[in-house]
């Protein structure tokens, strides 16, 4: 089963756009650009606050 974690490669902040790119196997800068529109049209504090939360819920890979 596949799950989602931070990445360690594709990160700008915390590494959770590029988790989710690496787990949809999409570019993550292209899902950075949608994201960004999505803040855009909804205004800057949802998605601030949702990418914030998302930082604390996404785990982070563990080293085996």
């Amino acid at each position: 089963m596949r799950r989602l974690y931070k990445s360690k490669d594709n990160k700008v902040l915390s590494g959770v756009i590029g988790g989710v790119g690496e787990y949809f196997a999409v570019d993550p800068v292209i899902l950075r650009l949608l994201w960004l529109l999505l803040v855009i049209a909804t205004g800057v504090v949802p998605g601030i606050f949702a990418y914030i939360i998302s930082i604390f819920i996404v785990p982070r890979r563990s080293e085996r």
